[in-house]
């Protein structure tokens, strides 16, 4: 595990659950005519960890360019530095740097550098755009000859625990060289606007179509079909902005309703995850996979805890929830609550007793979802991802 992955708690293995296709020593690929323009998009979040707003997006872009996925290194089973292709779909190429163990932060940049210098020769790629999820990969790309520089600002990195400290630093020559920023929410995009000329806020999106099939009678997954009733659900990375104490609360308040989590541990220690008979975690799940758990859920909630790291989210849970048909207890998120709560689709509340009188409202409130289903499709038609996408792409390309 290396720096940036121990900062933000992503396990070197997680990239190996795709099929590796090509492993190529120093990034060496047989030559090849270019028809298609190529964009690079350097990525702190594996590709295959969680389905979210780069796999998005980058599958979008794969219809009309070549699309190359480049990854943190991990370390170790090699002597010397390689540059490992592995495929995704809709023609998404990942790139992962494999370093030997022992280099200092020099050695590692040039490393890179050099595989990305010989990669990008090789496959022939003139004058790509950039796409940035991380600041902390400009050192070994900010020489490269970009169409465009495009730092797509999804979350405030340097407010999650374990965040490397030269993040701000790389941030400040990331703005200064990017041509266009775009920003995760509206809270985030107010705290970049001024710091760059060019800043446009794209919040989370949905894929309606494929979370409005837990709209359907659909047969329970296997290891939820057991779980009493009601229940309460959510999913997310389980991290340090999971509220223990509010989840706690919950379940000691309301042994009656069942509360299910799903996602991976990252950077907590699941024994500090409070343990209930009523808190059921049933881990990690594919993307294709979550529209069959939501269908068994009564409510969704989303219990983020209010700290730095939650201060500028705008989370993609928040429409996917929606677009399934559940109805939304959350605490008051700033996005959530100008975007969802406001208007009255999402009920906020903060406290245990809150989250208790929230729930029992909405669960008494079944008999009015239909005209509340109606409100909601009107609001997330304007928000899908192909538009989104489009949108971006207009700017950034």
């Amino acid at each position: 595990m290396n720096q940036y992955e121990t900062a933000f708690g992503y396990e070197r293995g997680d990239y190996e659950r795709g099929d590796v296709v090509e492993r190529r020593s120093r990034g060496e690929a047989p030559g090849r005519s270019v028809e298609r323009p190529a964009l690079i998009c350097f990525s702190h979040l594996r590709w295959h960890f969680v389905f979210q707003r780069p796999q998005h997006l980058m599958t979008r872009f794969a219809a009309t360019m070549r699309v190359f996925f480049h990854e943190e290194p991990v370390f170790g089973g090699t002597e010397e530095p390689v540059l490992e292709r592995h495929a995704a779909q809709n023609g998404v190429v990942i790139l992962v740097p494999r370093l030997p163990h022992g280099l200092d932060e020099r050695a590692q940049t040039e490393a890179m550098r050099s595989l990305l210098d010989r990669f990008v020769a090789a496959e022939r790629i003139a004058a790509p755009v950039l796409w940035y999820y991380t600041p902390m990969m400009r050192p070994f790309s900010a020489h490269l000859d970009a169409r465009k520089v495009v730092y797509d600002c999804m979350d405030e990195l340097s407010a999650f625990r374990g965040a490397p400290p030269a993040l701000l630093d790389r941030e400040k020559e990331l703005l200064s060289a990017a041509d266009v920023v775009f920003t995760g929410g509206y809270s985030l995009f107010e705290a970049k606007r001024h710091r760059h000329r060019n800043v446009h806020a794209f919040p989370s999106s949905v894929d309606v179509a494929h979370f409005r099939t837990a709209r359907r009678p659909t047969a329970d997954p296997s290891d939820q079909a057991a779980i009493g009733r009601p229940r309460i659900g959510h999913y997310a990375v389980l991290d340090e902005r999971l509220d223990i104490d509010l989840v706690a609360g919950l379940a000691d308040a309301r042994p009656d309703w069942q509360l299910v989590l799903l996602g991976p541990v990252v950077k907590l220690d699941p024994a500090a995850l409070p343990r209930r008979a009523n808190i059921h975690y049933l881990g990690a799940k594919k993307y294709e996979e979550l529209p069959a758990y939501l269908a068994g859920w009564d409510v969704a909630f989303m219990p983020f805890a209010l700290n730095e790291s939650t201060r500028f989210i705008s989370p993609t849970k928040t429409p996917e929830y929606l677009a399934a048909g559940k109805p939304v207890v959350s605490t008051p998120i700033e996005d959530v609550v100008r975007m969802y709560g406001d208007p009255g689709i999402v009920r906020i509340a903060r406290t245990v007793p809150e989250f208790v009188a929230a729930i029992a409202a909405t669960l008494r409130e079944a008999d009015r979802r239909a005209l509340r289903l109606e409100r909601i499709d009107r609001l997330l038609a304007e928000t899908s991802w192909d538009r989104t996408w489009a949108r971006m792409a207009e700017l950034a390309v």
